[in-house]
C-alpha cells in the first residue's frame, strides 16, 4: 500500500521535484560547503576550546516519508543531567557560543553534508525528532512528502515564535507548492532572517517547546 502511495506521489511529481531540485541541492551544498569551510573550522576549534569535544551534534530525524536518518549540527549545549540522570532544560544546557551559532544558525552548517548525502533538501519541512511521527494528524504527515530542509517556510514565517499548528500548515503549503521559483524564494528570505536572528526562541523557551500531539 505504502509503495502504491509512493508511485502515485511521484506521478504526481513535476520535472523540478523530480530531477531539478536535488541537482540544485548537490550544486548549492556542495559550494557552501567549500566556501563555509573556513567558518567550519574557527566554530569545531572555539566549541573545543570551551566546552570540549565532541564538536559535532548527532541526532536522528524523521525524513522523506518518515524514514529515520542521522542529522549532523555543530553542538551548542551542555550534557548536564540531574540526580535521576536526565537531561536539564535546554535554557540551562545551552552555552554562550552556542546562543551565538543558533542565533545566526551557524550550528546548521554541518547539515550541508546531509544535503549532500541526500537526506535533506536545501529547502523543505524543517526535520524533527522521530518521537513526534505518531502524534501528527493525516494532514501534519503530509510534511514528510518531501524531504527535510535546511530552510524552509517556518523559518520565514516565524520560525520558533509560531505554534507548531502554524508551522505544519506552512509545511503541508510548501508540500503542495514545491517549485523553483518557490524554493528560491525562500532561501533568500531565509539568508534575511538568519542575519536578523529573527524567531530562534519561542517567548519562554530557550528554543522552542516539545510536540505534544494535537490537544482538543
Amino acid at each position: 500500500m505504502l509503495e502504491k502511495e509512493k508511485g502515485e506521489e511521484k506521478r504526481r511529481q513535476g520535472w523540478y521535484q523530480r530531477f531539478g531540485k536535488r541537482g540544485l541541492d548537490i550544486v548549492l551544498s556542495a559550494i557552501a560547503l567549500v566556501l563555509l569551510s573556513p567558518v567550519a573550522l574557527v566554530i569545531a576549534i572555539a566549541i573545543r576550546l570551551s566546552i570540549g569535544g565532541p564538536m559535532i551534534f548527532r541526532q536522528v530525524r524523521s525524513g522523506l516519508h518518515g524514514k529515520p536518518f542521522v542529522m549532523y549540527k555543530f553542538r551548542t549545549m551542555l550534557d548536564l543531567r540531574d540526580a535521576k540522570g536526565e537531561l536539564l532544560p535546554d535554557e540551562m544546557r545551552l552555552t554562550k557560543l552556542g546562543k551565538f551559532l543558533r542565533r545566526l544558525s551557524l550550528d546548521e552548517i554541518p547539515e550541508l553534508w546531509n544535503v549532500l548525502k541526500g537526506d535533506m533538501s536545501m529547502v523543505g519541512p524543517r526535520p524533527l525528532l522521530t518521537e513526534y511521527l505518531p502524534l501528527y494528524t493525516p494532514e501534519q504527515a503530509r510534511r514528510h512528502e518531501v524531504k527535510p530542509g535546511m530552510a524552509g517556510p517556518v523559518i520565514i514565517g516565524g520560525r520558533n515564535l509560531l505554534s507548531w499548528e502554524g508551522k505544519f500548515k506552512l509545511d503541508v503549503w510548501y508540500v503542495d507548492h514545491v517549485s523553483l521559483r518557490t524554493d528560491l524564494a525562500i532561501l533568500v528570505r531565509t539568508l534575511v532572517n538568519v542575519l536578523t536572528g529573527k524567531g530562534v526562541s519561542a517567548l519562554g523557551e530557550a528554543t522552542a517547546p516539545k510536540f505534544q500531539g494535537n490537544k482538543g
